[in-house]
């Protein structure tokens, strides 16, 4: 009696030009729906990646899979950017001043309108992207505040707060001629987190889970 020799199966992989045509419509989309909103034609945006609709469509067929792709990225990008700055061996305070002007540059704030009522908040996807970011973040934080340099008061989520407020251009006035004033009112902010604190702050340190209650 012989045994059966198993089958080995190839595992297909994308093809590389098919992973850039997607990093393409997401670059694309986070652009638009920071410069026009939450409501951009999909076809708009495959236009500006350089795709046709149908290939749009192939990678993402509805606008909340491509929400939460753009979503994911931007939470990957600001995690490694937190990465980054927890393997610097200098100014605990710098590295978290450095991480907080990088993930202003990453407009998350704009993001929120399109997370509509319909939106799974709760994907696996965002959840992972989540949790890392948050982790790595109060991880930052923490070794600024073990050096003695950053104030006791203050959570995770007072930063996220001021990062999302601070990058996000005020009502009336255009989203990209606001921006060469985020990051001298950042570091407006970031002075104020130095210890020794001046004055008392109202309230408790905010969390991301205080952010996420109705």
């Amino acid at each position: 009696m012989t045994t059966a020799t198993p089958v080995q199966r190839k595992v297909t992989r994308p093809r590389a030009d098919a992973l850039r045509n997607r990093e393409r419509i997401v670059t694309a989309a986070r652009e638009m729906f920071v410069e026009f909103g939450p409501d951009v034609p999909l076809d708009e945006i495959a236009r500006r990646a350089g795709v046709g609709n149908a290939t749009l469509y192939r990678n993402f067929p509805d606008r909340d899979a491509l929400v939460r792709e753009v979503l994911v990225s931007v939470m990957d990008r600001t995690s490694e950017a937190a990465e980054q700055a927890l393997t610097e061996t200098g100014d605990a305070f710098a590295a978290l001043e450095r991480f907080v002007h990088v993930s202003a540059d990453e407009r998350i704030s704009a993001l929120c309108p399109m997370i509509s009522s319909t939106f799974d908040q709760f994907h696996p996807d965002l959840e992972a992207a989540r949790k890392r970011v948050e982790q790595l973040i109060d991880e930052v934080m923490e070794r600024a505040r073990r050096s003695g340099q950053l104030r006791t008061d203050v959570g995770v989520g007072d930063v996220m707060v001021a990062v999302a407020q601070l990058s996000r251009p005020p009502a009336g006035t255009g989203c990209l001629s606001a921006d060469r004033f985020v990051h001298r009112h950042l570091q407006l902010f970031l002075d104020g987190l130095r210890a020794p604190a001046r004055s008392v702050l109202p309230g408790t340190a905010a969390t991301m889970e205080d952010l996420r209650q109705p």
